[in-house]
């Protein structure tokens, strides 16, 4: 079964969907790299930065509500960085007292949480261009192909799959339980029962979901090593990388450097 939901790639007739994937997957990573390694409070450098992820998704024809909206996944991990902004020494921008508390906000604190922020949000969404223009059989050969060990790349595409596998056993679990809960004829009456008979039913569905994983992903395996499976699969290799390929990931490397160089010189 083939849970589409899951699948973050959109096909698209546009210039990023025909790049070559292991230069996407080279220039995402260089881009990433470039972004966080830029110091933190150098604004004009990560206006560029965001600039240019933008006119990707432009290129890409993904929509920018689309990526924006995905890319807001990063904020809930940014929240661990908040502390920074009452725990930073320097320069207080507010000043008050919460009964015996005092709190605090430093604008060196303030800076570096909002920086945090900032590159989160567009290492995600070069990740969410990558991931949406690319198929996933194709970044595991792109990352072959860049010399990336092959277990590790064995473990990508395993982790992969077996997302629907799990996803398929628990669309299963659920339909069963509709299947078995009766409705009432009489207004306003819930099937089942209580909030604890309800964390019941959950419980022993999450532990019957990991047992019928767990049993499907082992006959999944057997099957595979019967046909010869070897810790990697083998796919038909990608084609040579022509010379404006070589030219335009050549010219996309000069300029996050540029862009780094600039950022400490600022």
């Amino acid at each position: 079964m083939h849970v589409h939901f899951l699948d973050p790639y959109r096909p698209r007739a546009s210039l990023v969907h025909h790049l070559d994937p292991r230069v996407k997957l080279v220039l995402t990573l260089a881009f990433v790299f470039t972004t966080a390694l830029t110091p933190q409070g150098v604004w004009p450098v990560y206006i560029l930065l965001f600039a240019l992820i933008i006119s990707a998704v432009l290129l890409s024809e993904l929509g920018v509500g689309y990526v924006l909206k995905r890319a807001a996944l990063a904020f809930p991990f940014v929240l661990a960085a908040l502390p920074l902004v009452f725990s930073s020494s320097g320069p207080y921008l507010v000043e008050t007292t919460l009964g015996d508390w005092a709190l605090r906000i430093s604008q060196p604190g303030l800076e570096r949480f909002l920086s945090i922020a900032f590159k989160s949000w567009i290492s995600v969404q070069a990740a969410i261009v990558l991931a949406s223009s690319t198929p996933f059989p194709d970044l595991l050969v792109a990352m072959r192909a860049i010399r990336i060990p092959r277990l590790l790349v064995a473990i990508f595409g395993l982790m992969w799959r077996y997302l629907f596998v799990l996803a398929d056993e628990s669309l299963r679990l659920i339909r069963a339980r509709a299947s078995r809960s009766g409705i009432s004829a009489q207004g306003g009456s819930r099937p089942g029962g209580g909030v604890l008979w309800r964390a019941r039913v959950a419980g022993g569905m999450a532990g019957n979901l990991f047992l019928r994983a767990f049993e499907r992903s082992d006959r999944i395996y057997m099957a595979m090593a019967a046909r010869g499976y070897d810790g990697e699969v083998r796919m038909l290799p990608l084609p040579t990388l022509k010379a404006a390929q070589w030219g335009f990931l050549a010219g996309s490397l000069l300029l996050f450097l540029l862009l780094l160089v600039l950022a400490y010189l600022l």
